[in-house]
């Protein structure tokens, strides 16, 4: 008789091009998904990835209702909860995709002791990677800290496995023991909450099939623009594959396939953006670190100028800033952002204002349903100059610019910050220069409909340039 297999869901909440899955074959499972608030610490879901979470297992349960089994709910810590699972139903193996998070492995580590000192083992696929972080290596042997060579040693390995179709059936254990309800998890917001979440419905289709419908969608109407579409937040340019990849409901080898389908011109780039994704990872791998500590040492002492107003401001989409406004509003009540807008509202908070990006990295962290802690904390590293591969502290976006030059026509703002709908376009990308009389034809009164600029533009870029100055200055002292 063949021995009962416990399948633990983690961040791979899709049935087709799952290895895991495929490898039950028609052995007889227990389909497992446990909320462990406890062992990520500071990087628990965020209140947007909840909403999502929720989502998402409400369409895998259905998904594996249609396939003849359950989903077993959990909450606590896996580290008992899956060793008492396994020998509830007599398993051989635990059967997972792998986590690159430092306290998941943290927690992996001691699973796989607890199990094996009782005979049993941890089996855990890739499941969330193009490749595993310590097969690619330089021609040293070192991990990569760069993004070009990365990219293009992995573009040199040639197209990953094909991915891998959805089993039609799975066959459940004879006798699951029971699990908690998916309300149970609480994972929805609740009153007194505010209501940030109530748009996400109209914008996001959380599970594998909507995932799938986003990537059919995005190859069919805008891959081939996308070297151009990518950087207009105005336009749905870009994937949003972002929350399907990060909760693995999509996996990349289905997007890098998907786009190669596509082949209209603009899959070069696309792929780029997929494996951006995948060096934060591998990063995150050989850096644990990363989501807390900069990467380049020195910025350890770089002198940040904490103040919570400016924090608020900018979090409430209140710095005057037209077009980082407009992105920080999108993400109070989309619960994600544009990704050239991240990177002008991430940079005037880390340079225009000098502030922690650790705090910036905190609150997309809460608010994005895309929070993604590789992904996040590379990103914000880049931007703040502190990152292996990253943009150079002295480089400081020009939010007008950046504004004129991406949102030329205003729509974007037009959308997010209504209270500015009414200006004509030269002026609302800088409102704050508008004659008088346009501003009153626009019903816009600074101070009282719209802020005036919490710091002038060139006030902050001197600050900034001073601030990167002093600490290299302090390195050529030491």
């Amino acid at each position: 008789m063949t021995a009962p297999t416990l399948f633990w869901f983690r961040q791979d909440l899709r049935l087709s091009d799952n290895p895991g899955l495929d490898a039950l074959g028609d052995r007889p499972a227990l389909l497992v998904f446990v909320l462990d608030d406890s062992a990520a610490g500071a990087w628990a879901l965020g209140g947007a990835q909840r909403w999502w979470l929720h989502h998402s297992l409400a369409a895998l349960e259905a998904s594996l209702r249609d396939r003849g089994t359950v989903l077993h709910l959990a909450h606590g810590d896996a580290t008992w909860i899956i060793p008492e699972l396994a020998e509830r139903i007599g398993a051989a193996e635990v059967i997972a995709g792998r986590l690159y998070e430092p306290w998941a492995r943290r927690r992996d580590s001691a699973i796989a002791d607890a199990l094996e000192k009782v005979g049993r083992k941890l089996v855990l696929h890739t499941h969330s990677l193009l490749h595993e972080p310590h097969r690619i290596r330089t021609g040293t042997g070192k991990p990569y800290s760069v993004y070009t060579p990365f990219s293009r040693a992995i573009f040199g390995l040639g197209e990953p496995h094909p991915p891998i179709p959805a089993p039609k059936r799975l066959t459940p254990v004879a006798q699951a023991p029971e699990g908690v309800t998916l309300d149970a998890l609480e994972l929805l917001p609740r009153a007194p909450e505010p209501d940030w979440w109530r748009e996400f419905p109209r914008h996001w289709t959380p599970g594998e099939a909507g995932a799938a419908r986003r990537i059919e969608e995005f190859g069919r109407r805008a891959i081939d623009r996308y070297d151009d579409s990518r950087n207009t937040p105005g336009i749905d340019g870009t994937s949003r594959l972002s929350p399907h990849l990060r909760f693995g409901e999509i996996s990349p080898r289905q997007v890098w396939y998907a786009a190669r389908e596509a082949g209209l011109g603009g899959e070069a780039t696309f792929l780029k953006e997929v494996l951006w994704r995948e060096f934060s990872y591998h990063t995150l791998w050989h850096r644990p670190d990363m989501p807390e500590q900069p990467l380049r040492e020195e910025f350890a002492r770089f002198p940040w100028q904490v103040s919570k107003p400016a924090l608020t401001a900018w979090q409430r989409g209140l710095t005057g800033y037209p077009i980082v406004d407009a992105g920080m509003r999108q993400l109070w009540r989309m619960g994600w952002m544009h990704n050239r807008v991240r990177m002008i509202a991430a940079s005037f908070l880390v340079k225009h204002l000098l502030h922690p990006w650790q705090e910036g990295e905190a609150w997309f962290w809460d608010t994005l349903v895309d929070g993604d802690l590789a992904n996040n904390a590379a990103s914000w590293q880049w931007v703040a100059g502190s990152g292996a591969d990253a943009s150079p502290y002295f480089r400081v976006f020009n939010p007008m610019l950046q504004s004129e030059k991406f949102d030329a026509d205003g729509a974007y703002i037009r959308e997010w910050v209504p209270e500015l709908a009414g200006l004509p376009t030269q002026h609302i990308h800088k409102p704050w220069e508008a004659p008088a009389a346009v501003l009153a034809r626009a019903g816009v009164t600074l101070g009282r409909d719209y802020p005036r600029p919490i710091i002038e533009h060139g006030e902050g870029r001197a600050r900034a340039l001073a601030a990167y100055a002093s600490l290299r200055a302090e390195g050529d002292a030491a």
